[in-house]
């Protein structure tokens, strides 16, 4: 993965310079990482959702390569920036569903064991998103770690070259921010 890796990078590079054609050489190497994090983000989200990680992927990546101005510092902010456009895109699909079926709708994620709130592996996602955006305001860089976690499935150390900070300070402020999630989700759904 080293080599890929450092492909992606470079291509990254090339792209925030202006090189659409690196855009384009782009798309093979990050679409099953891609694909990887959309089926980690929709994994056991229950039997009436109807966003595909196909479709999850394809919508992201559309929203990637249209923004503008892009500058990307290597893959691991590429893909980083893609967790927090897959969180938006599945807030927005289930925010549209509950519009439509007149708010008896919601979209539940089962996280994995290495990522799961503490007793509680299921959570809603406008729950997730209403804490997540609480958190934010509290701490931005928690916010990131945690959507980096939950939405792209990365590691402690890949989550800490993200963040630029090191696997213990992301151990501990990973610690710190599900607690505080799993407590203002909680007090959410019994107010």
């Amino acid at each position: 993965m080293g080599a890929k890796s450092g492909q992606v990078t470079e291509l990254l590079q090339l792209w925030s310079e202006g090189d659409t054609m690196a855009r384009e050489e782009l798309v093979p190497l990050v679409y099953d990482e891609l694909r990887r994090m959309a089926r980690h983000s929709l994994a056991g989200s229950g039997r009436d959702q109807t966003l595909q990680s196909t479709a999850l992927v394809h919508e992201a990546y559309l929203r990637l390569v249209n923004h503008p101005s892009v500058h990307w510092d290597n893959r691991i902010h590429f893909f980083a920036v893609a967790a927090k456009l897959m969180r938006r895109i599945l807030i927005d699909h289930t925010r549209m569903r509950r519009a439509k079926k007149r708010g008896g709708d919601s979209l539940t994620l089962v996280l994995d064991d290495a990522v799961a709130l503490p007793g509680r592996r299921e959570v809603d996602v406008i729950e997730l998103d209403h804490a997540l955006n609480a958190l934010a305001a509290l701490d931005e860089r928690q916010c990131r770690l945690v959507e980096l976690r939950f939405f792209a499935g990365l590691t402690i150390e890949e989550t800490s070259q993200a963040l630029d900070v090191s696997p213990a300070t992301v151990k501990r402020e990973w610690a710190t921010a599900r607690l505080w999630l799993l407590r203002e989700m909680n007090r959410c759904a019994s107010a």
